[in-house]
Order: structure tokens, then sequence, then C-alpha cells
């Protein structure tokens, strides 16, 4: 059975015994809930078209708003992931800005007479930093457009949002908002959410997309059984590599294995051509190198060369290569691969929901290999589910 089966069949019992009430299943209910947080984005379309009307996402391109993805931790990563996306579809400036950054530093992103629309991210709606950009925006600068997508429709930032003309506020369902520590299906699904924001002009052509990705995310629950066995392999060390979108990917997998083994698996996350400048001095052989690979030729050309050349320095006992789909370089240069269903192979922009299911399987496998329980495995209470004790300055 596939081991993430197996865990999901264990007893009530058993699964509290081990911590692992919430997250398994959190992981494989994925792709099901991107076709409900779907259904929300078709019930109130209408709404959220108006809304980006009104913040003038459809104006000449000179009269565009420049447009912040915010978020703290993994809801910056959500922004990170679709920046790229939707700057192509809505031809202004996206930038993923981490609320964290934006609430001690507000006037150094802002320029003078520019129109802004702000997109806040939060599978809790109570994040500090994130409540305090939302509670400050409409006094400190009253221009700003601002849409808040969370996980919680009874969070705080979704109430504030109810109060003000030029805000909006989306509950995603509610099977979303995870109640483990590390967010997973809570992730994924704002990313949904965002590519189909991307897609508000013509929602229809996001049907077939979102069916891929459903049908993609599916079948690679499979790779579980890798994560399974990986995770006994006794590395103490992973490093994940992508480009573009998929650097994204590469961060929010190795925050999720730091996350979920309490930092006794040390993680780090670079692009492809970034590794060589520095970081590349961290791999050594108690490391597993992950490599989520670019269905782009001319960006996937540099991450086989990386592969190719971390074999030949031997400087990792393990490598593994997620693609798309299969290529002729490959498969000498990669331990493990896990390829997409090649028939609805989805662009770079479009996978991150997908590919991010193989960096949560090797955190919850490798967090039960360290002894922890997924659920709660800072057992010290150094992390929490919701970032507490943040004392909010005027």
């Amino acid at each position: 059975m596939n081991p993430l089966q197996s865990l999901l069949s264990l007893s009530h019992e058993e699964r509290q015994a081990k911590g692992i009430l919430y997250t398994p299943q959190e992981i494989a209910q994925q792709p099901e809930t991107w076709r409900a947080t779907y259904k929300v984005f078709r019930n109130r379309h209408s709404e959220i078209f108006r809304f980006l009307h009104t913040a003038g996402i459809d104006n000449d391109s000179l009269r565009r708003p420049t447009v912040f993805l915010i978020g703290a931790g993994t809801s910056d990563y959500v922004g990170r992931s679709l920046a790229a996306l939707l700057r192509r579809c809505w031809q202004c400036e996206v930038l993923a800005i981490p609320s964290t950054d934006l609430l001690t530093h507000t006037d150094d992103f802002l320029l003078p007479q520019r129109r802004y629309l702000w997109i806040s991210f939060s599978r809790s709606g109570e994040s500090p930093e994130g409540v305090a950009v939302v509670e400050r925006t409409p006094a400190t600068h009253p221009g700003i457009f601002h849409l808040i997508v969370s996980c919680n429709a009874d969070g705080k930032m979704l109430r504030m949002a109810a109060g003000h003309e030029q805000a909006l506020g989306i509950a995603l369902p509610g099977e979303t908002n995870d109640r483990s520590l590390a967010m997973t299906s809570s992730f994924s699904n704002m990313v949904v959410f965002g590519q189909c924001m991307g897609h508000a002009a013509a929602p229809d052509s996001y049907d077939s997309t979102l069916h891929s990705l459903a049908e993609t995310g599916t079948n690679f629950l499979s790779s579980a059984s890798i994560a399974a066995e990986l995770a006994e392999a006794n590395f103490t060390k992973a490093c994940f590599i992508g480009s573009g979108a998929l650097k994204a990917v590469a961060t929010e997998s190795a925050l999720k294995v730091l996350e979920l083994t309490a930092g006794k698996i040390q993680t780090m996350s670079e692009s492809a051509l970034g590794l060589r400048h520095g970081p590349m001095a961290a791999l050594d052989k108690d490391t597993l190198l992950i490599a989520f690979l670019s269905g782009d030729e001319s960006v996937l050309n540099y991450e086989l060369d990386l592969l190719e050349e971390i074999g030949r320095k031997q400087l990792v006992r393990t490598r593994v290569a997620v693609a798309a789909r299969p290529h002729a370089r490959l498969d000498s240069l990669a331990e493990h691969i896990l390829i997409h269903a090649p028939e609805a192979a989805l662009a770079d922009e479009y996978r991150p929901p997908v590919d991010v299911i193989f960096g949560q399987l090797l955190g919850l496998f490798f967090s039960l290999r360290c002894g922890l329980k997924p659920d709660c495995p800072s057992a010290s209470g150094a992390i929490s589910r919701v970032v507490q004790n943040v004392l909010i300055h005027s």
C-alpha cells in the first residue's frame, strides 16, 4: 500500500498517538480541495472581477496598478509562486512582498502618484503582521485597494476587510484551513485561487488547467513511496533547487522539511544557477538534493548541467529530479526521477500546487523518522501554528 494511504488507514487512536490526525489527510486532500476552491472563485467571479476592474487591472497599460502579493512565511511563498503568472496575465508590475517587511518598511516600497493593489494571503487570517498591514492601510494609504484571501472565514483579516469599501475578502473552503502546524493544503489552495484571479477576465480559460492540476496532483500523491524510502536513508540535510515559479516551490519545500523535523534536518533552497555561487559548499554525502526541473528547454539545460556537475564531483549521495515530462539526458543524472503525467504537462507557472506535494511528503516522513509528531513537531514551542507574541509598534 502507498505509505501515505497506510497512515490514513490507521485507527483514530493510532493516528492520535503518532501525531498524524491532520497532516497526512491535509496533504492527501489537496487535489479535491482545488476543485472546491475553483468553485468558490466561480461563485464569486462577478464580485472579484468588479473589484479588480475598480482597482484598475484592466486600465490601459500605463495606468494599471502595481500589485503587491503579501504574506508571511509560507503565505509569502504563495505570492512568490504567483508573481510571474499574474504579471503575464495582468500585464502590470507584480511583486511578492513579505508582510514582515511591509509592516516595518512600508514607505520603502511605495512610490508617489502610483496606483496599488495589495493582495494578502493568510491561512489563519490572524498573523500579527498581516493583521497590522490590513488594519493600518486605510488610514495611512487610503488610495490602496486591498484583496484578502484566507482559509479562515472567521479570521480577523477578513472581518476587517468587510468594513472597507476598497477591500474585498475571500474565504476559501473550510477544509483548507489546515489544523496541523505546517501549512500544506492551505498553501496549494491559495496558489490555485491566485491562478484563478489571473484568469478573471476569461474564467473559462482556466478550466482545463484546473482539471490537469487535479488529475496530476492525484497521480503525484503516489510519490509518497519515494519520500518514505528517502526518509529512512539517514540524511541530515536536504537541498531543494528550482527556477522561476519552481524556486518558490523549492523554498516552501525546504521550509516544510525544516518545520516538520523541528530543525533536525537542516535545509536550504536556491535556483539552479544560484547554487554555484556559494551555497554549493554546503553539499555533502549526508545531503539529499531535490531538483524541481523546468519544462522550458532553455532553463532545463542549465539545471541538467548542474545535476551533471554535482554527480561528477560526487557532492551528494542522492539526487531526486521532479519533472513535467521525460528527458533524454535525465536518466543518468538522478537516482530518482518523478515525472508528472506527460499527456497533461503543465507550464512551470502552474506547477507549484502539484510539485510542492513531494516536499510536503518528505517533511511528513522525515518527521516520523525523527521520532516527532508531524501535527505538532515543535515540542519546545519554538514555532506554533499561528505566530504569537509579536508586539506591533506604532
